[in-house]
């Protein structure tokens, strides 16, 4: 079997450097010319335009090597319940919908932009989870009627729970997308959108520990191993 090409052959930069550009501007609300300085105050000279090219280039690589894993981990326990929900984003002045799911433990499943929020749309996220994780024990939506209709298409609107306050595990699961997408100053073509929601949300789970659940020093295990697997994505 051929080895894997090296995705920095092409590149003077060193990986390292290219992880923690790519790290900072997904994980962090900041601009590109915010990273432009911080990189600057660490001894780094590299221009804004190469933060955008390099999140653009390595961001979904990363982010594809990282969701491989994980969804093999996923896929060996019960999917007890999943939190649909969807948000509105503006592009360019239209308004487009963006479709995410989550887990119980509030880990981003899916995410999915669409010009629609119709029954197609939410037959397509659906069906993207149940391929990739399985079938869960039960799905946690709002009162949108295009939920029941792709259930019912599929044979399993037994599954559908619907409540007032059911799904705020996925309502808080917007919040960080929220704060890049101001930092960002909105977005302006829905396949950038797309792009850097599905990355985002795989870096987010990466770093996420729980933190308010474990102890301090438990934190900072689980914070130094998330980071040593990161500088070792792609080597």
């Amino acid at each position: 079997m051929a080895e894997p090409k090296n995705p920095f052959r092409y590149f003077n930069s060193s990986p390292e450097v290219i992880r923690l550009v790519v790290m900072m501007y997904v994980k962090y609300p900041l601009s590109l010319r915010n990273v432009e300085d911080l990189l600057f105050e660490r001894g780094i000279d590299v221009c804004h335009e190469t933060v955008r090219f390099w999140w653009n280039r390595f961001g979904p690589i990363f982010a594809a090597e990282i969701k491989r894993k994980r969804s093999a981990q996923l896929r060996q326990h019960t999917q007890w319940r999943w939190h649909l929900d969807e948000v509105y984003v503006k592009i360019n002045g239209e308004m487009h919908y963006l479709w995410r799911a989550v887990d119980h433990e509030g880990e981003v499943l899916e995410s999915f932009a669409s010009k629609t929020r119709d029954k197609a749309a939410a037959l397509k996220i659906i069906k993207r989870l149940m391929k990739r994780y399985g079938k869960p024990q039960a799905i946690v939506t709002d009162g949108l009627r295009s939920y029941g209709a792709a259930l019912k298409e599929i044979g399993n609107v037994d599954r559908q729970e619907i409540g007032r306050w059911l799904n705020n595990r996925a309502e808080n699961s917007h919040q960080p997308f929220r704060r890049r997408e101001r930092a960002m100053e909105r977005f302006r073509r829905m396949k950038t959108l797309q792009k850097f929601a599905a990355v985002h949300g795989t870096v987010h789970n990466h770093f996420n520990q729980e933190r308010h659940l474990i102890s301090r020093d438990l934190y900072r295990e689980r914070r130094s191993a998330a980071l040593a697997e990161w500088r070792e994505v792609m080597a």
